[in-house]
């Protein structure tokens, strides 16, 4: 089994979410003692934004790439295929401004290929990247997830569930930490809480696998 293991906090030691995924990655591995780990520092390793030169994923590699072309079309292919090698993705994904981080956003858009992630038909788009697992530490300064207003402010679980959706994975699961900027209290009771969802989304991988090796 190939977890991908991806950070995107620009915060180094003192980030939650980084915290927080080498904790479901320490807890994965427990129950599955076979699993290799790649790791992605999106922070230190981020692909540029999407531009013209990096098109090519979208509408055919070009006949003749210029250097850059061939440079964006490299980064796009590596990208692609770790994630479509791995059976498991742990995300950091810390709420800035409302959303993802620009370099996760930066990442996702290299996954985003068509005859690759994901296809068009007659009858609309095709997800072609199910059967992995993702699980997503979802980190937050305040508390989103309580109230109607909060829910329609954050485009960060939002997003990601729609993207991975797309892209044909329906087992997304979220490690969730909100209010940590909100006091000690605040922040030692969101360590409560997302340590209870670690529990809980890498058990009930376990118990899905066992289920699956007695059937």
């Amino acid at each position: 089994m190939k977890l991908l293991h991806v950070d995107s906090s620009v915060l180094g030691t003192n980030s939650v979410s980084r915290q927080l995924t080498a904790e479901i990655v320490a807890e994965w591995r427990k129950t599955h003692p076979n699993t290799t780990v790649d790791y992605l520092d999106l922070a230190v390793d981020t692909p540029n934004h999407f531009s013209a030169d990096a098109l090519g994923i979208k509408v055919g590699v070009q006949a003749e790439p210029t250097e850059a072309q061939r440079r964006e079309n490299e980064v796009s292919e590596r990208l692609v295929s770790q994630f479509l090698a791995s059976d498991v993705i742990v995300i950091g994904a810390p709420l800035y401004n409302f959303t993802v981080p620009t370099q996760l956003k930066a990442w996702i858009d290299r996954l985003a290929q068509t005859g690759r992630t994901f296809k068009y038909t007659d009858k609309g788009p095709v997800g072609l990247a199910g059967g992995k697992t993702v699980i997503v530490a979802s980190t937050r300064g305040g508390m989103y997830s309580t109230s109607e207003g909060g829910q329609a402010m954050e485009h960060q679980e939002s997003y990601l569930k729609v993207i991975f959706g797309f892209f044909g994975i329906t087992d997304v699961r979220f490690v969730r930490a909100e209010g940590i900027g909100m006091g000690d209290a605040a922040k030692a009771a969101a360590f409560t809480a997302a340590r209870a969802d670690i529990a809980a989304a890498t058990g009930e991988a376990a118990n899905q696998d066992q289920a699956t090796l007695a059937a």
